[in-house]
């Protein structure tokens, strides 16, 4: 990223002490990809000082030790990336059919129409679920995310898979994220004839972005998503990890 992107918080004695990227999360200021920059600082101690009240995504290690100090937990996750011009991506991957009754549509579709499909998908008991009701889904995840407000523009080698009745059933939305392709979204509902249908679109998402010249494409998964497997034998491969956390409010 562009080193003026970056901002640094210097401590007492004005030596750089952590940068990040700035950014706004749960409604709150967003510190992320924070780096620690001089390791004679208690970091957590200075984030506490410095930026209270903010959501921090960091190492897990810093993370550990905010949440000792107070901090909540949002989400520990991994980072991953696959190159598509050392890499490219198999000839078969482009176009393939879906399975029977199913087809391949644009990701233009209102909000509304994904809830149903995404609510299953993300149920009760997956490390992605989210708590708040349809209402805030859609205001807070779904339709930010397709109106390109919450990680970037949808890119169109997004996908949806629709079934016989025109109804969603699976997507994978792939939006820029600061000028990289970014997987913002891999679902499918979890009936069971549709497992693995999740993976179809994503390879032929791939495939259509490589087409369009694309040279890579990142994605972040959460710590327990059995979903990372997926990814994995699809040829991404792992560049970070990181735990994100709001730090507790001054007072």
């Amino acid at each position: 990223m562009p080193e003026t992107d970056w901002v640094t918080r210097r401590n007492g004695d004005g030596v750089p002490a952590v940068r990040y990227q700035p950014g706004e999360r749960e409604g709150r200021p967003w510190a992320d990809l924070l780096e620690v920059l001089d390791d004679s600082v208690d970091a957590a101690e200075f984030v506490r000082a410095e930026l209270p009240g903010w959501v921090v995504s960091g190492p897990p290690e810093l993370g550990e030790r905010l949440l000792e100090r107070g901090a909540r937990r949002l989400r520990h996750a991994h980072t991953f990336r696959r190159d598509l011009r050392a890499d490219p991506p198999p000839a078969d991957w482009a176009g393939a059919p879906l399975r029977e009754g199913l087809r391949a549509v644009p990701c233009d579709r209102a909000p509304e129409e994904l809830l149903e499909s995404w609510r299953a998908a993300f149920h009760p008991d997956h490390v992605d679920h989210f708590r708040g009701d349809d209402t805030q889904a859609l205001a807070e995840r779904i339709g930010p995310l397709l109106a390109g407000r919450a990680i970037g523009p949808v890119l169109p080698s997004s996908l949806l898979a629709v079934d016989a009745e025109d109804r969603v059933v699976a997507g994978a939305v792939l939006t820029d994220r600061d000028g990289l392709p970014w997987v913002a979204e891999v679902y499918r509902h979890p009936r069971r004839g549709y497992r693995g249908l999740g993976a179809e679109l994503l390879r032929r998402a791939i495939a259509d972005a490589a087409e369009r010249g694309l040279a890579e494409v990142h994605l972040t998964v959460s710590e327990g998503n059995p979903a990372r497997r997926v990814y994995e034998s699809l040829g991404f491969l792992l560049q970070e990890t990181s735990l994100t956390v709001i730090v507790p409010d001054a007072g």
